[in-house]
């Protein structure tokens, strides 16, 4: 059964759904910022059954229910509506991305920020976002970033978080002399936990990432410029369409160099080709995005263990 799937993740699989179920508690305890925990409910339940439905279908096998709690569970906080379906569609629309907008077999968007993203630019009269501030509660945001910060580096993603972070810094200055507003107001969306769900979950979703460090660094300063521009164009939610916007685009070019690496594998060692791939940190040597990677460490041989393995991470 799908909640007992014996995961190559561990235990740490199972960190970040109780990280962001601590965040929901944070803010409702302290502010109120849900308007009915049915709606959370009928979210992460929505994701869970769509999830469990079409891994089953198309994949032939039970997923952990993890990323499916994560996407539900981020719904339920991140959107707002007077009415139960939005939040119904929204999980169901952010769990069929990862099965249905694919190319290689990857998912190119992550499936909440899909979701939200296309429910507020589609239903702007019945859907809102999250718009709750931790205000001058420091505890609250402290426990959420200092927790949040150690997750992302024991992920391997803290330079992502980072090179955001001080990416919005630096453009909520610029764009506070560019508006006339204070630098205090322009940067202060970073001290809600709309943008903790984005900053230490969306942003750092390793299965939509791409594949080397270099490459992420560079996605995060393009989805803050991004965002830097549609902010100045009075984009409420632009967080949201900057990732949608240019994280797709960056996996798609990651993932599209592909085939050279193929072929080069197949000059140098061609049964390799059939041998299943090791997931490494770095997949696709010599990338549009990184450093190259010799090809044969890519694949297992009959009797032989990868020397190397992807890094535990946050699902998506």
């Amino acid at each position: 059964m799908p909640w007992i799937v014996k995961a190559p993740k561990g235990y740490f699989q199972y960190v970040p759904p109780a990280f962001i179920t601590l965040l929901l508690l944070i803010g409702q305890l302290s502010f109120g910022m849900l308007d009915s925990y049915v709606n959370v409910v009928v979210a992460i339940c929505a994701a869970i059954i769509t999830e469990m439905v079409l891994s089953k279908l198309l994949l032939g096998t039970w997923k952990s229910f993890a990323s499916a709690y994560i996407s539900g569970i981020s719904v339920g906080i991140l959107i707002r509506s007077p009415m139960i379906w939005p939040y119904i569609i929204t999980a169901v629309l952010s769990i069929m991305s990862k099965y249905v907008l694919r190319y290689k077999g990857r998912h190119l968007w992550n499936p909440s920020n899909f979701g939200v993203s296309w429910m507020l630019f589609m239903a702007p009269l019945d859907v809102a976002g999250l718009s709750i501030q931790w205000g001058s509660n420091f505890t609250a945001m402290a426990v959420i970033w200092i927790l949040g910060l150690i997750i992302v580096y024991r992920a391997k993603r803290l330079h992502v978080t980072v090179t955001y972070v001080l990416s919005y810094v630096i453009l909520a200055y610029i764009r506070s002399l560019i508006v006339g507003d204070t630098f205090l107001a322009e940067v202060s969306p970073l001290t809600g936990p709309m943008y903790q769900l984005f900053i230490f979950f969306m942003m750092t979703d390793p299965p939509t990432s791409v594949s080397t460090r270099k490459g992420r660094i560079i996605v995060a300063i393009l989805v803050a410029l991004v965002e830097f521009v549609l902010r100045l164009n009075s984009f409420i939610y632009a967080p949201f369409y900057a990732l949608f916007l240019v994280g797709p685009v960056a996996k798609y070019i990651d993932l599209r160099t592909a085939p050279y690496t193929s072929k080069m594998i197949s000059a140098i060692d061609p049964p390799a080709i059939a041998r299943p791939p090791i997931e490494s940190a770095n997949p696709y040597p010599n990338t549009f995005w990184g450093v190259a990677w010799a090809p044969t460490r890519l694949y297992w041989t009959a009797t032989s263990r990868p020397e190397k393995t992807i890094p535990t991470s946050i699902p998506g």
